[in-house]
């Protein structure tokens, strides 16, 4: 016979005729009912009373197993607490020691229970396993106490076992408490049957109410925890982290900041704290931060960024960093938690390196590349609305004369200053680029008769004026091919352009002999 869990079938034979006299006094049969009802229900109330007093699992644990002796008229108590695994585990003992040590902490099969409930009676959700049912010749093994063997037909019997299963208030099964010692030394009647009965529902009840308490306890240590290390981690990391409200009333309002977001935004914390992020943002594109906090919403990892920010001395800087969205649990409200460094120094070299792919080191003016490509929208323009352009090809006459007389370095500085004249000369919008050595190139929109004229003698005007410290007469000779919608492509245009300049430097010549 299995006797791990019943409280007198459990790996022990200790126990003395004194222990159990001194748990089970003789009771006087004299009282009548409704006086034995009255003293039972007030015992009932005060043993409830405490055993809804304990604030952990472990403190209700030992509250049920207490109330049972003190107050239920039992010797022994022991309460097998159902595990996540379906084992039971003996957790409280009150009534014997020698019970207590033999007991507290053994562990039993899911299935202990099983072989003695099938020979049980039932008393309302009580089983009660009368010794007369158990198997004969079969060994017990156990704690059993020893008191005589009785002989009356109601007397309790040494392997006599009553069981009361407890139950969560959705009815899961949370434990098993057994009983033993009666202390009139009769098996319970009616009264006692429905007092255990009712302190077996509620002590289950209490159970698993300490269990939920001790859960929540654990989970607020664990949160704790969480949030100490967080607040290491946070406070303590070289870049800068922030954490922002995403949902409810306070949503876009920074939450936190450490040391380091302070530092390299240039606020103190007071200054931060409270305010909306967005704020501080510039907009590259329109829209730029609505789509970005969309696109962070529906992704599924941290969302990288690389943004202007406004310091607190009104210049900007660039960030980079990320930002992911954090559930803080049920209840509560997500956050953003952002991490940033600040990339200007980055993104400086980044826009130099894009500025010197995209014009001419000496000039500055826009090179060949950027021409390109902004004749290429010019021409998408031009097909669109119909409009004509004028693309114009500028070479510089007697240019030879100031590099053979005054050396490269002073062409070089009037080459500057003949791209400062011609961007002087042009209209907001044209784009001037250096094609190479003395040869420039001005792209125009929308041009055409009068206004194409009035550009050509202006910028012919302006490359004939003297340059500083050089006394060789440079002048200009222009050429110009149309933009229109049937346009071919750069190339096309700059060899058209370029004939147009042969031919007027040509006539210039003829003019100058």
């Amino acid at each position: 016979m299995n006797g791990l869990s019943p409280c007198k079938r459990a790996l022990t034979t200790a126990g003395s005729r004194e222990a159990a006299d001194a748990v089970t006094p003789e009771r006087s049969h004299v009282q009548n009912e409704p006086t034995v009802r009255m003293t039972a229900v007030r015992r009932l109330y005060e043993v409830s009373a405490r055993m809804g007093a304990g604030r952990s699992l472990a403190e209700t644990l030992q509250a049920v197993v207490d109330g049972v002796v003190t107050g239920l008229g039992f010797g022994i108590a022991v309460l097998n607490l159902r595990q996540a695994d379906g084992k039971f585990e003996v957790i409280a003992v009150a009534g014997s020691p020698e019970a207590r040590e033999a007991l507290l902490g053994t562990i039993s099969a899911a299935d202990i229970f099983d072989a003695e409930f099938a020979i049980a009676d039932k008393w309302g959700g009580l089983r009660f396993v009368p010794h007369e049912r158990l198997p004969e010749g079969g060994e017990i093994v156990g704690w059993v106490p020893e008191i005589p063997v009785p002989t009356a037909a109601d007397a309790w019997h040494p392997l006599d076992a009553l069981f009361a299963p407890l139950h969560s208030s959705d009815g899961e099964l949370v434990g098993m408490l057994s009983v033993d010692l009666p202390e009139d030394q009769r098996r319970p009647g009616q009264i006692h049957r429905e007092l255990l009965e009712i302190f077996a529902t509620q002590a289950g009840i209490a159970i698993d109410k300490a269990r939920l308490t001790d859960q929540l306890l654990a989970e607020k240590a664990r949160l704790e925890a969480s949030e100490t290390t967080f607040r290491l981690v946070f406070e303590g990391a070289g870049n800068g982290m922030a954490t922002i409200a995403f949902d409810g009333p306070e949503a876009g309002r920074i939450l936190r900041v450490n040391d380091a977001f302070c530092h390299i935004t240039g606020y103190t914390p007071a200054q931060l704290i409270g305010t909306t992020f967005v704020d501080y943002l510039r907009d590259e594109e329109t829209g730029q931060t609505e789509r970005e906090i969309q696109q962070l919403a529906t992704g599924r990892g941290p969302y990288r960024f690389e943004r202007t920010f406004r310091r607190t001395d009104g210049n900007d800087i660039w960030l980079g960093g990320t930002a992911a969205i954090v559930d803080q649990g049920k209840d509560q409200p997500r956050i953003i938690l952002i991490q940033i460094d600040d990339v200007t120094a980055r993104k400086d070299e980044e826009r130099e390196l894009r500025h010197h792919a995209a014009h001419d080191p000496l000039t500055g003016l826009p090179n060949r590349r950027l021409l390109q490509h902004r004749f290429n929208a010019a021409l998408q323009r031009s097909r669109q609305s119909g409009r004509r352009g004028v693309l114009l090809f500028c070479d510089l006459n007697h240019f030879k004369q100031v590099n053979d007389k005054y050396g490269h370095e002073a062409g070089d500085k009037a080459l500057r200053e003949i791209a400062d004249r011609l961007l002087t000369e042009v209209r907001h919008g044209d784009t001037v680029a250096r094609l190479g050595g003395d040869e420039f190139a001005i792209l125009a929109e929308d041009i055409d008769g009068d206004d194409l004229d009035v550009l050509m003698r202006r910028i012919d005007e302006s490359i004939s004026q003297p340059l500083d410290g050089i006394d060789v007469p440079v002048t200009a000779s222009i050429g110009t091919a149309i933009v229109s919608p049937y346009a071919a492509d750069l190339d096309e245009l700059l060899r058209t352009a370029d004939n147009a300049m042969y031919e007027a430097k040509r006539t210039y010549r003829a003019t100058q002999t």
